[in-house]
């Protein structure tokens, strides 16, 4: 196969899923509350989805290369739909909650599952090393539209309501759109061939001690950037606009539609700014602004002033999802890349999973605004580290321009 014809396929299949995150991050939480299921319980529900999540890329770390990178993509979307679709029709917490575990519900808003750490895997190998960067944006920016595009479709429920639809029947026609737009990739997974496999399996271990010492700082310091992410998911900031400033769900709907616009756009930035000051820097220098925007959204009088911080926030928050996946990427040898961007990916769901309880006891009991200052001074706080711990290993193609 051609590498861009498996470039396409990736990009079409990762704008298809991402369609369908974005519109259950925004959707999930006010779905859960049109169904009568309370804040606290929420934030279990997301919680639970993140932990499904998470459990699958740890199989995918261990044996996607072995059972077949293929197969295991095609496996995680047929399992994502049906969660999906049951969480349409369930009625109870208990099946609301299995629905979200083994569905893997993505609260977030955005795709960071087990197949985006096989697509990961794949994409290296169709391009040079001093391309990766451009292609894993090119990736991201895929996604971001699909993130975009599904938290438009979150004003769904708003337009069938007016057409003569009662509110649960609007919420559910909604999540059984994201259960048919989850199972989409399987066409696009057609295209792949053999040689997107990894042929090297039998030799991957064991990993380098200099990978494994590498990894574990960083994932250190990932979990850290992971728990203030999950006390910040799609969900949960929708939940805030919504209940903060009454803002209508068709308003939230095009503010995250905007966000993502946004998202998509600044990863042509990150890629152009990581060949003139690296990637590490790269990574920090945008994230804190980001993070200091957040914490102004906090205390913002009105919902368009808020929406306005909001909007600058996101259009600097995702430049380090490209330059961060590249350096990953970067720093293992070729074999060594699924079990490195499952590793990774592994630590940050496991810390998004256990945050949005958190989140939601916070939101309830203490303050609406509590996780978005809380979340905003992790933040700063692991972008501070990191540039301390990796300011001087920068990746092999920047030393070697060095």
């Amino acid at each position: 196969m051609k590498p861009e014809r498996a470039r396409r396929a990736l990009y079409a299949a990762a704008f298809l899923r991402a369609t369908a995150t974005g519109l259950v991050g925004v959707e999930l939480a006010l779905f859960l509350t049109q169904v009568g299921v309370d804040l606290s319980l929420t934030g279990v529900v997301l919680g639970t989805g993140l932990t499904g999540a998470a459990t699958a890329a740890l199989l995918a770390t261990l044996r996607a290369d072995r059972f077949g990178r293929r197969r295991t993509l095609a496996v995680l979307a047929v399992l994502g739909a049906a969660g999906a679709a049951a969480a349409a029709f369930s009625n109870s917490a208990p099946a609301l909650i299995a629905a979200a575990f083994f569905g893997m519900l993505n609260g977030m808003g955005r795709d960071r599952g087990a197949a985006l750490i096989v697509e990961q895997a794949i994409l290296p190998s169709t391009t040079s090393a001093t391309e990766r960067t451009r292609v894993l944006a090119r990736y991201n920016v895929w996604q971001d539209i699909g993130h975009a595009v599904g938290a438009l479709a979150a004003a769904l429920p708003p337009l069938l309501q007016a057409i003569g639809g009662d509110p649960a029947s609007a919420h559910r026609a909604t999540m059984l759109l994201a259960a048919a737009l989850t199972l989409a990739p399987l066409a696009c997974y057609a295209f792949l061939d053999e040689s997107v496999e990894n042929h090297q399996i039998h030799r991957q271990l064991p990993m380098r001690p200099a990978t494994r010492r590498t990894l574990t700082r960083l994932c250190a310091l990932f979990a850290i950037d992971s728990l203030a992410g999950g006390l910040l998911l799609t969900s949960l900031l929708s939940y805030f606009f919504f209940e903060r400033f009454s803002a209508p769900q068709s308003a939230i709907a095009a503010l995250f539609f905007g966000a993502r616009i946004l998202n998509a756009l600044s990863h042509f930035g990150a890629a152009w700014l990581s060949r003139r000051i690296g990637l590490v820097n790269t990574m920090v220098f945008t994230h804190i602004p980001s993070s200091v925007l957040l914490m102004t959204v906090a205390f913002a009088p009105s919902f368009p002033i808020a929406a306005l911080l909001f909007l600058l926030r996101e259009g600097l928050v995702e430049m380090d999802v490209p330059t961060r996946q590249s350096y990953v990427l970067a720093v293992v040898e070729p074999e060594e890349r699924t079990r490195a961007s499952g590793i990774t990916n592994l630590v940050r769901l496991a810390a998004w999973a256990v945050a949005p309880t958190f989140a939601g006891v916070f939101m309830h009991g203490t303050s609406l605004m509590t996780p978005l200052l809380l979340g905003a001074s992790m933040k700063i706080a692991y972008d501070l580290a990191l540039w301390r711990a990796f300011r001087r290993l920068p990746a092999p193609e920047e030393r070697a321009a060095a």
